[in-house]
């Protein structure tokens, strides 16, 4: 089969690979309709390089139509048309049974000392062959898979692997109630979807981003924009908007590669160019982040506030204001979305009526063999790119 496998920094390729096999009973293999690119995969593009190897298939965005199950597998059959959550849960460990499938205590990859595997991402979770190929090997297939419609189209369920419920789960955890502010920290895709569906509660949104077309996506639906580059002190801006408080909630979906952190960034870069040997230990030990995102909604949220960090950070020893988050009493949550929690409460706004535009959220809807041109377009944020559908 086709897949895009990692290369190196800024290198990803379609070549050609075995199929994947069944090889325990409780294991499906889907044959992938669409597959996304998602801004995490642009950390392994990027900065996570150290912890890949050279032939490692990407991606952990896909659906599909079962054609083979283990003789374990019983809620599914072949046919279904199903969609895979990122990660890979067991259904049944504590951490499961909890709503902390991120946690899952069968899969975690223990030896890194990490939460549950994931698909296509790093040997820091699993090295488990992802989902921008034409087929993937689905583990724990009794209960990771999400059954759908076998009408509509891809582009109405596909984002239940990952964008919808990470979304979803920043707008919980900045626990902001109907009438509440709440302001987006970065307009990419879960960016976006987080002002979508925290707009549809009734939540007045601010969107904070530098990029004019991700601006102009957010203010079309109605939602008030703040232009990073536009403003010295967005923080203050923030509490204009906010009588004089700051929002009630701030969602950092930006991460560890955000903009205006150059020290940082250096240290970033120059980690990548040392061998796998000595970068991973430091990575792992003394890692540093672009902290500027996270700084941001610190200073902007309300006294009693919460920040709800779902941009991707990977750094042991970022420097956090303490004398701030104690003085502002403000509350952190964050964590990798747990993709089955949310399902249930997501799956009913997928409707004809669409309330929040997932049948044309897709910026790009490309075939699997333009994937590096894509990936080099999503990393510039260039040709308008938001959200890149692969067509296998």
């Amino acid at each position: 089969m086709r897949a895009v496998t990692w290369h190196g920094k800024r290198d990803v390729r379609v070549d050609t690979v075995p199929d994947p096999l069944i090889k325990e009973p409780t294991d499906a293999v889907i044959r992938i309709t669409s597959t996304g690119i998602c801004g995490s995969d642009l950390h392994l593009y990027e900065v996570l390089g150290t912890f890949m190897t050279e032939g490692d298939i990407l991606g952990h965005e896909p659906m599909g139509e079962v054609v083979e199950v283990g003789a374990a597998v019983h809620q599914l059959k072949i046919g279904d048309r199903v969609v895979i959550p990122f990660q890979i849960a067991c259904g049944h460990c504590l951490m499961c049974r909890g709503g902390l499938q991120t946690q899952c205590e069968t899969t975690q990859v223990r030896e890194q000392g990490m939460g549950a595997a994931l698909y296509g991402y790093t040997r820091l979770y699993g090295q488990v062959a992802g989902g921008q190929a034409e087929y993937l090997r689905v583990l724990h297939a009794d209960y990771n898979p999400i059954t759908i419609p076998a009408e509509g189209p891809d582009d109405r369920y596909v984002y239940l692997s990952d964008v919808l419920p990470t979304a979803w789960q920043a707008v919980e955890y900045a626990g902001v109630r109907p009438g509440g502010s709440l302001a987006v920290i970065g307009l990419g895709p879960i960016g976006d979807m987080a002002a979508r569906i925290a707009a549809y509660q009734g939540i007045d949104v601010i969107g904070v981003d530098l990029v004019p077309e991700r601006l102009a996506r957010v203010r079309a639906l109605g939602i008030d924009v703040i232009n990073l580059t536009a403003n010295d002190d967005v923080a203050a801006v923030l509490r204009d908007r906010t009588q004089g408080r700051g929002p009630d909630g701030v969602i950092d979906a930006v991460g560890m590669e955000a903009h205006g952190s150059p020290a940082s960034a250096l240290a970033q870069t120059v980690t990548g160019l040392l061998p796998d040997a000595m970068a991973e230990p430091l990575m792992r030990r003394v890692g540093v982040d672009r902290m500027s995102a996270l700084l941001l909604a610190i200073d902007a949220v309300r006294r009693g506030g919460t920040v709800s960090i779902v941009g991707v950070y990977g750094g042991q020893t970022d420097p956090l204001p303490m004398l701030t988050l104690f003085d502002k009493q403000v509350t952190l949550r964050m964590g990798q979305a747990n993709v089955r929690r949310w399902v249930p409460s997501i799956l009913p706004l997928l409707t004809d009526d669409d309330p929040l535009g997932v049948d044309t959220f897709a910026t790009h809807r490309i075939p699997l063999g333009d994937a590096p041109q894509a990936y080099a377009d999503f990393q510039a944020k260039s040709d308008g790119v938001v959200k890149v559908l692969l067509r296998p």
